[in-house]
């Protein structure tokens, strides 16, 4: 049977190309050698492309940039393909599909997904617009809260405003969200650049942080909850797995806890809650898959209150991480379907996206 090619693209130029690093590890070492052929791409923090062949180990450490080859993304006429230049001279690598395992702006906001869709080759995650509205943790929360999804209270404000009327916005958010409360750049993941202010000294450095990652701040009310996330997988008609619960090693599950404390943080997979609570999170996970418009994969992150029991869509993640920590893998294990099958699962439903793309009329 001849092997499938597929292309991983791995790196990137967000605050994320670290965990990246990880993650793409993992989704090769996993990934079943006598189904595929992998070709692993990788983008530096300058956002330049290069094809690395050598030793799968180097992407985690970082070094493999060492022995990489430049190389470009070009459509042929009949397939879809890597070029790569050395010594003047130029090699094709064929694809027949592309996994992006790219955190962050610039590899999992919609920009490197209009590249896919600009050359009809399948990927696999969310489409463009799905992509850049789950980025975009504003717009995400508007459009859930327009649909009747419950989120927390928040406020959001520009860099610009910061500028000019700090004091002013310090006010604002003190009289309608209260301490503590959480600060979070728009536009990232990994909890990078999220900070928990306790009081107006907390806030204002926040709010400075927060800057430094995005021109769009986020402030949410605290809830004194517990952090559930649950899996999505598929197209139209999209399953979720049993939700996880985790309990960080530090006041939040900020990216330290994730990726830098080793086993302190806890993963309870599935999560202790009742299993009415499980049936909830699953359908407000697959409710807002498709408000949202997903497709392929994304990983649903809830509050749920430790008073009331409320239940609150914090944000999805349309490229989870695929480390050999993280929790979407992790809960799809759980709940019956190996990481080596899942990958497999995702690649099929990149092709049948594709598949029902070109069906559509094109005038």
């Amino acid at each position: 049977m001849k092997k499938m090619k597929v292309g991983i693209i791995f790196g990137g130029q967000s605050g994320e190309h670290e965990v990246s690093l990880m993650s793409s590890t993992s989704v090769i070492k996993v990934m079943d050698k006598t189904k595929y052929d992998i070709i692993p791409i990788g983008i530096t923090k300058e956002g330049n492309w290069k094809l690395f062949l050598g030793d799968v180990s180097k992407i985690q450490d970082g070094s493999w940039q060492e022995e990489a080859i430049p190389a470009l993304l070009s459509p042929d006429p009949n397939y879809k393909c890597i070029i790569t230049l050395k010594d003047g001279k130029e090699s094709r690598y064929y694809l027949d599909v592309v996994f992006p395992v790219l955190h962050g702006p610039r590899g999992e906001d919609g920009t490197v997904q209009s590249l896919f869709e600009m050359m009809n080759i399948p990927y696999v995650s969310c489409g463009v617009t799905s992509s850049a509205l789950c980025m975009d943790k504003v717009f995400a929360k508007q459009i859930l809260e327009q649909n009747g999804l419950p989120v927390v209270n928040y406020k959001v404000f520009y860099k610009r405003e910061l500028a000019v009327r700090m004091p002013e916005i310090i006010s604002e958010i003190e009289e309608h969200l209260g301490y503590p409360c959480f600060v979070k750049p728009s536009n990232l993941g990994s909890s990078v650049g999220i900070s928990k202010a306790l009081d107006q000294k907390d806030l204002k450095s926040a709010l400075l942080l927060a800057t430094k990652y995005d021109t769009k701040v986020l402030i949410e009310k605290f809830i004194d909850a517990r952090e559930i996330e649950c899996s999505v997988l598929g197209n139209d008609e999209p399953r979720a797995s049993l939700p996880g619960e985790i309990i960080p090693s530090r006041d939040f599950y900020d990216y330290k806890a994730k990726y830098l404390d080793g086993d302190k943080s806890k993963l309870l997979l599935p999560a202790p809650v009742s299993r009415k609570d499980i049936g909830r999170i699953q359908d407000y996970a697959i409710r807002a898959f498709k408000t949202l418009d997903c497709s392929g994969m994304a990983r649903v992150d809830f509050l749920m209150s430790k008073v009331s029991g409320n239940i609150y869509i914090n944000e999805l993640n349309t490229i989870p991480g695929f480390t050999n920590i993280s929790m979407y893998p992790k809960m799809w294990e759980v709940s019956g379907l190996s990481y080596k099958d899942l990958i497999d699962e995702l690649i099929k439903f990149a092709f049948e996206r594709l598949q029902q793309k070109n069906e559509l009329k094109l005038t």
